[in-house]
């Protein structure tokens, strides 16, 4: 039952928002949400935008947040790389700030594909990606025998004038050229709801996976045992989801229309 949920795990890009252009009614939910005693976890395949940055940009959209209200896809691969990777050199193919992040919770990396020690490549959404960096990935995965995964499967990101590739478009692009694929950390993996699920005191029954694409938010709630709700705001339409094998419990035109039954 709607009514009875308490913690709402929300995607961002899409979902609450485009670029830095706020949904109508989502700060109004987000306060009601803390007003009833609930709480809101960000859950995004986003991996270019650290914790911190992610907690200036709402701030700046009039929204306060602390580390409490956020799980990343960064987040996730970082616990991946320590717990199959511990110590080992980590080829990135990813954006300025998303190394900084890796570098500041101790994961070893490198952008030189040469580098004799690298263990695993790493690929994330790049929007600093170069045809450079593209060939030197190219190189180190169809030469040596290392592991390769990526942050996410998503194909598109959205933005304010409509979508842009994503990490899994990326991911595509080089399976033509090097016939692998990479193993994704993020969503639809569950990791990043069982992690939210750990960090609040709320049961899964009080849960609430809130996305736009059916094949990363709406699949990993699924797989959690999560009910989930679609909002139309993103790549996901009203008709996807009814050919979709994993249909959300709720489908919804934005989160205003979500926040409006919730409350009701």
């Amino acid at each position: 039952m709607l009514k009875s949920k308490k913690l709402f795990l929300f995607d961002i890009d899409g979902t609450v928002c485009k670029g830095n252009q706020l949904f109508r009614g989502v700060r109004e939910f987000l306060v009601d949400i803390r007003e009833c005693g609930g709480q809101f976890v960000f859950i995004t395949n986003n991996s270019t935008t650290s914790i911190r940055d992610y907690i200036k940009r709402f701030e700046g959209m009039g929204i306060v947040t602390d580390d409490t209200n956020f799980v990343t896809a960064s987040y996730a691969t970082v616990r991946y790389l320590k717990k199959n990777h511990s110590g080992e050199l980590i080829y990135v193919m990813g954006t300025t700030s998303f190394i900084r992040e890796l570098r500041r919770n101790h994961i070893r990396v490198t952008t030189d594909c040469t580098d004799s020690e690298i263990a695993c490549v790493l690929i994330s959404y790049d929007s600093q990606m170069t045809y450079e960096k593209i060939r030197d990935t190219c190189e180190l995965l169809s030469t040596r025998e290392v592991d390769y995964v990526a942050t996410n499967p998503d194909l598109v990101c959205p933005i304010e004038f409509g979508f842009v590739p994503d990490c899994g478009a990326i991911c595509e692009m080089l399976e033509h050229a090097i016939k692998r694929k990479p193993l994704y950390i993020g969503k639809p993996e569950t990791a990043m709801i069982e992690d939210a699920l750990k960090m609040n005191p709320f049961t899964k029954e009080e849960t609430l996976v809130v996305g736009d694409r059916l094949y990363t938010d709406i699949l990993s709630g699924y797989r959690a045992g999560v009910e989930t709700a679609l909002v139309l705001t993103g790549e996901a339409t009203k008709e996807d989801a009814e050919r979709s094998d994993y249909k959300p419990d709720y489908i919804f035109d934005s989160i205003e229309s979500l926040y409006h039954l919730w409350k009701m």
